[in-house]
């Protein structure tokens, strides 16, 4: 998937022979590796951009892009979630692949370069985009880093697990 807008210049390729991410952003760039380690699929990311905020807003918009492309009309498991310890921190997350809405109970101080408004941002283009219903609740966590690079673990568990293809369409309603 690529995305280029007047502030940003992105490409997202899920299950490339290797992952490769180059964000321009070391923290961002050690996120998309945590996520997509934890998704356990290869990705390769290239961005240019000209403020954080963009960058890791339109970064949420186009991997979501890229999943809902990936995942296409196929049957899948829709749902997903995980509870994951990291050191201090606790953190659970949990999705439906159908709607737009985020939940983002997360509090902490920003600490070398882990911004909390960077992170909803990134969240909440995912959730909007894909579209996905998303819950992110901090249990436990002082550590900006912990805390952050704990929820994008929670999140690769879960979005691998939801991705997952499935024999029939998880719908009372017969769509989504």
């Amino acid at each position: 998937m690529i995305r280029n807008t007047k502030e940003t210049e992105i490409e997202v390729l899920l299950d490339s022979e290797k992952t490769s991410v180059d964000t321009g952003d070391p923290i961002l760039d050690h996120m998309m590796k945590t996520l997509f380690f934890y998704m356990e699929k290869n990705v390769k990311i290239k961005c240019k951009y000209d403020l954080r905020h963009h960058l890791w807003e339109d970064l949420g918009i186009t991997v979501a892009e890229e999943l809902s492309s990936y995942t296409g009309k196929r049957h899948i498991k829709r749902f997903g979630n995980a509870t994951m310890p990291m050191d201090e921190s606790l953190v659970m997350v949990s999705l439906d692949i159908s709607r737009a809405y985020i939940n983002f109970d997360v509090n902490f101080a920003d600490s070398e370069g882990f911004e909390i408004n960077l992170l909803y941002e990134f969240l909440w283009a995912l959730a909007r985009t894909m579209p996905l219903t998303l819950h992110v609740i901090m249990m436990n966590g002082k550590n900006a880093h912990h805390i952050t690079e704990n929820i994008f673990k929670s999140l690769g568990v879960a979005l691998g697990i939801a991705i997952q293809d499935n024999q029939y369409l998880r719908s009372t309603k017969g769509t989504l």
